[in-house]
């Protein structure tokens, strides 16, 4: 391809404007170049957040990550129930003590199928509408279900 150094001879810039020839020179750099000196202003107008540190990070011995099911895969947990004991049936209810197979919280998404009795430590207030909860456990082991 032929130069056009030619058809600029006597033009300071040849046609690309001041420093704009090579790289990214017109506009002082690419990317976040300079944010520190020249682009300092601009910074602080449209990303002050952009430098330092931002938020908390919890430690990790304080963190807690309970184990939640919903209130719609409790028909799928009953081989599981009734493995660990912790299943029975009375009265057309379902009863399930969800703490002995190491479940901490219900949480109220799906629908039950048939009306539930459920011993958990925690429960959604959704939960408490679909099912019925109760924090105590029975006394003794759970009697299986026929």
């Amino acid at each position: 391809m032929p130069s056009k150094t030619r058809k600029y001879r006597g033009s300071r810039t040849h046609g690309r404007g001041i420093k704009a020839g090579r790289g990214a020179g017109k506009q002082g750099g690419r990317g976040n170049a300079g944010l520190h000196k020249y682009k300092f202003k601009s910074m602080l107008i449209y990303a002050p957040d952009h430098f330092g540190r931002h938020g908390f990070k919890r430690p990790p011995a304080v963190q807690q990550f309970p184990v939640a099911v919903n209130v719609g895969e409790l028909e799928g947990l009953v081989p599981l129930l009734k493995a660990g004991q912790a299943f029975r049936e009375e009265g057309g209810a379902a009863v399930a003590d969800l703490s002995r197979i190491g479940v901490e919280r219900l949480l109220g998404g799906g629908k039950p199928r048939r009306p539930w009795k459920v011993y958990v430590p925690h429960a959604s207030a959704h939960a408490k509408e679909k099912v019925e909860v109760l924090t105590a456990p029975p006394e003794g082991p759970a009697s299986p279900g026929p």
